[in-house]
């Protein structure tokens, strides 16, 4: 199976030194890498900006900013079989991008506007033999926030994880289908739990075995 993975954080400039980020280390798509290399499968990597080390194997594409990243997936993805979603992409960014360092001095408003919404625009180029797998990273008690995105964005499957994942060695998460079906999983190291969403995304492929 030819898997397409995304990881890490976006940077989203604000001027030629500053940008809007997060806390994302990557840590969640190294793992799902590591565990399709070592299910067989072919693997391409689109990664955000990340100090940790990924696995050699993969096919890697650098990108900094959520444009890029929207970018990267929809050229890419057309000619892979299952796309996960597993990168913290920035939801706003700002709106004027200031040519030159803006100068410490008062205070500083910014205008934001919502970047690409990445998972939904690869929903809305899906084929019948292509699945699509996003993360939802929402407080513990709000699932109904999670299923409003896996049926907004046309997923096959959504991870619901606490805010506490981000930057984390452990996830905790509730695995959502459309058809209803969801699967608690307890709290596991990002390598174990790498393992079982891939097992639950390689069943998206056989609808004998997906309730």
């Amino acid at each position: 199976m030819r898997i397409l993975i995304t990881a890490g954080p976006t940077q989203e400039p604000i001027d030629p030194v500053r940008y809007l980020g997060n806390r994302s280390t990557g840590q969640m798509g190294r793992s799902l890498a590591e565990a399709a290399l070592k299910a067989g499968h072919a693997v391409t990597l689109i990664l955000g900006p990340i100090s940790i080390d990924m696995p050699q194997a993969c096919r890697r594409i650098d990108v900094l900013s959520s444009g890029e990243m929207h970018k990267a997936v929809l050229d890419e993805f057309p000619r892979h079989d299952l796309l996960l979603m597993a990168a913290a992409v920035a939801d706003y960014r700002p709106k004027v991008v200031q040519p030159q360092k803006i100068e410490r001095g008062g205070t500083l408003t910014l205008e934001l506007e919502p970047t690409e919404d990445i998972l939904a625009a690869a929903g809305s180029i899906k084929q019948a033999d292509q699945r699509t797998v996003g993360f939802s990273l929402v407080d513990r008690s709000n699932l109904g926030r999670s299923l409003e995105k896996l049926r907004k964005k046309k997923a096959d499957l959504i991870v619901s994880n606490p805010l506490e994942t981000v930057g984390s060695k452990t996830v905790e998460a509730v695995l959502l289908w459309p058809s209803g079906r969801s699967e608690e999983v307890p709290c596991r190291s990002k390598g174990e739990f790498a393992d079982n969403l891939l097992q639950r995304a390689v069943e998206l492929f056989n609808p004998v075995g997906t309730p």
